[in-house]
C-alpha cells in the first residue's frame, strides 16, 4: 500500500496547529490540515506490511490496540497517495459513519499499532482520515442517502452520542423508522456538550445531524425516557429499543471539605460552558466561570485536558492539574511493547496552552489530594496534597504510600473533578428491568448486545463503561446489526 519504498524515503510530518498563545483567545478549532501534496507523501509512508495491525481493534493489557471500527486504513492511504480522494472517501465510509468526529477527537490507537511504528514514527493515519472527510464535504460528495424502501418496523434509540447516532444511522439504512431520544436540548450527547469547541467544532456535529435528519431519522430533544416519557408507553410504541445512554455517573472525591462551593464535576463545568457559548457566546452568564481564579483540575484524562483548555480560554489566574499516577516515560517501557497503546509522556492540546501562558506543563504527578479548605463564606480557597510513591504490593498490583514531609497547600478557587465515570444512570434501566453487570453497566454480551429483556439492546458506554468514541461507534453499529436481525430474522448490516 502507498509507495513501496515510501516509509524509507519520507519522514512523518504533522500539520501545524494554531499557536497556543493565539488560540486561547477564541473558541475556534485548533486543527489545521497539511496541503494535499504533503498528505499524499504521508499516505505514501503506509507500508505493504502484510499484516496491518492498524485496523485490528483488539484489547491488549486492558488497552485498545488498532482501530475498533476496523477502518480500511491501508486502502485509503494508498488511494490518497494516488490522488483518488473520492474513492478514499467511499472506503472510509464503509466502516466509519462519522470520520469527521474520529479524525478530530480519537486518540488514534491505529497509529499506536502501525507496523512502521515498531522502530520509526508511525503513519499519520488520523490526519489523513480527517482530511479525506473534510474534502468530501468541501467537494459536495457527502450527501443524504435515505433508504429506498421502509420495512414498517419502528425502533427507538435512547441517547444521541456516538453510539446512538451510529446505531440510528445503520438501522435507518436497513429501512427501519428510527426515533432517537435525547434529554438535552441539542443532539450529539458528549459530542455536543462534553467536548469543547476548539477540539470539536459544533458546526461539524450539526452538519452530520442535518444529514441524518434528511435521511429520515427523527430526533426528539428535551425528553428523558423514564422521566418525561413513561417507560411502559415507550416499550409499547416501538418494535425494538436500543439503549445508548452513556456512562454518565461521575466518580466523586469524598474527602474533607468536599461540600464547599467552587468544587464541581468536570462534565458540569464543560456542559454549562459549551451550552452558554452556543446559546449566547457566554453572554448569558449561565456557566461556571474560571476567570481570574486559581483553578485546579483533578484527573489527567481527556476530560481533564478539555477542562484545562476551557479554563485557559476563560482567563484563569493559574492552572494546575493533579495526576495520582507517576509521570510516564518519554519512550515505551520494556513492559509496554508494540502494539500496545504507548504509555508515554506527551503534551496534549490543553497542556500546551497552559504551558504557553504559565511557562510549564501544568500537570503534577504522583499527587494525592487530602482535603479542601474553605473561607468563612463556604467557598473553597485551598487544596491540601501529599506526594505518593508507587510500588508493587504482595499481590503484584501497584500500591502507593504517602511520602512524609511532602504535604503542600495550593490556592484553589475553582476545583474540577475529572476522575472518570462509574457507569450509567440506572433510573431507566431499573424501570425497564434491564439486568446490570458487576460494574453496574447494562448487561449484554459483546457481539450480541441483547439485554435480558426481549427486544431491548444496549451499546456504547452504557454497556461497556467509559471508553473511546471509536468503541462507541463500533458498538452502535454492532447493536444495529443485531437489532435488525431480531426484527427481520436476518441482516445485511456489517
Amino acid at each position: 500500500m502507498g509507495k513501496p519504498t515510501g516509509f524509507m524515503e519520507y519522514t512523518r510530518e504533522l500539520p501545524e496547529e494554531r499557536p497556543p498563545s493565539e488560540r486561547i483567545h477564541d473558541w475556534l478549532e485548533f486543527h489545521l490540515h497539511l496541503p494535499e501534496k504533503k498528505l499524499k507523501v504521508q499516505g505514501a509512508r503506509c507500508m505493504d506490511c502484510g499484516v496491518p495491525f492498524c485496523h485490528t481493534g483488539i484489547m491488549l493489557s486492558g488497552m485498545t490496540s488498532g482501530c475498533p471500527i476496523n477502518n480500511l486504513i491501508p486502502d485509503w492511504n494508498d488511494l490518497v497517495y494516488r490522488g483518488l480522494w473520492r474513492e478514499a472517501l467511499d472506503r472510509l465510509h464503509k466502516t466509519n459513519n462519522f470520520p469527521e468526529f474520529t479524525g478530530r477527537i480519537c486518540p488514534a490507537p491505529c497509529e499506536a499499532a502501525c507496523v512502521l511504528g515498531i522502530n520509526e514514527p508511525p503513519v499519520t493515519i488520523k490526519n489523513i482520515e480527517c482530511a479525506i472527510i473534510d474534502k468530501g464535504f468541501e467537494e459536495g460528495w457527502v450527501v443524504p442517502e435515505p433508504p429506498a424502501k421502509r420495512t414498517g418496523k419502528k425502533v427507538a434509540i435512547v441517547g444521541s452520542g456516538p453510539a446512538g447516532l451510529a446505531c440510528a444511522a445503520q438501522l435507518n439504512k436497513a429501512g427501519h423508522s428510527v426515533t432517537a431520544f435525547e434529554r438535552d436540548d441539542r443532539i450529539g450527547g458528549l459530542l455536543m456538550y462534553g467536548i469543547p469547541n476548539p477540539h470539536l467544532d459544533k458546526k461539524v456535529v450539526e452538519r452530520r445531524i442535518d444529514l441524518l435528519v434528511k435521511e429520515g431519522i427523527k430526533f426528539i430533544t428535551n425528553t428523558e425516557v423514564g422521566k418525561d416519557y413513561p417507560a411502559d408507553k415507550f416499550i409499547k410504541e416501538f418494535d425494538a429499543v436500543v439503549l445508548c445512554g452513556g456512562a454518565t455517573k461521575p466518580r466523586d472525591l469524598p474527602i474533607p471539605g468536599r461540600e464547599l462551593k467552587g468544587i464541581h464535576f468536570a462534565m458540569e463545568f464543560l456542559h454549562k460552558s459549551i451550552k452558554s457559548l452556543l446559546d449566547s457566546n457566554l453572554q448569558d452568564g449561565n456557566y461556571i466561570s474560571a476567570k481570574d481564579k486559581h483553578v485546579i483540575v483533578l484527573g489527567g484524562g481527556d476530560t481533564g485536558t478539555d477542562c484545562v483548555a476551557t479554563a485557559m480560554r476563560m482567563g484563569c489566574k493559574s492552572l494546575t492539574q493533579f495526576e495520582i499516577l507517576p509521570q510516564p516515560p518519554r519512550e515505551r517501557a520494556p513492559e509496554n511493547p508494540w502494539p500496545e497503546w504507548p504509555k508515554v509522556y506527551f503534551l496534549d492540546y490543553g497542556q500546551k496552552e497552559a504551558a504557553a501562558v504559565f511557562g510549564s506543563d501544568p500537570r503534577k504527578y504522583s499527587m494525592m489530594t487530602k482535603s479542601f479548605v474553605g473561607d468563612n463564606k463556604g467557598n473553597v480557597k485551598e487544596l491540601h496534597t501529599v506526594q505518593i510513591e508507587w510500588h508493587k504490593g504482595d499481590n503484584g498490583r501497584p500500591v502507593y504510600r504517602e511520602i512524609p514531609g511532602t504535604e503542600k497547600l495550593w490556592p484553589a478557587e475553582l476545583v474540577l473533578l475529572a476522575l472518570g465515570f462509574l457507569g450509567p444512570e440506572n433510573t431507566l434501566l431499573t424501570q425497564l428491568g434491564v439486568e446490570l453487570d458487576e460494574r453496574s453497566n447494562a448487561k449484554a454480551e459483546y457481539g450480541r448486545f441483547a439485554t435480558n429483556i426481549k427486544g431491548i439492546f444496549t451499546a456504547g458506554d452504557m454497556r461497556r463503561g467509559q471508553s473511546l468514541v471509536v468503541w462507541a461507534i463500533n458498538e452502535g453499529r454492532g447493536a444495529a446489526r443485531e437489532c435488525d436481525r431480531y426484527l427481520m430474522g436476518s441482516t445485511q448490516l456489517p
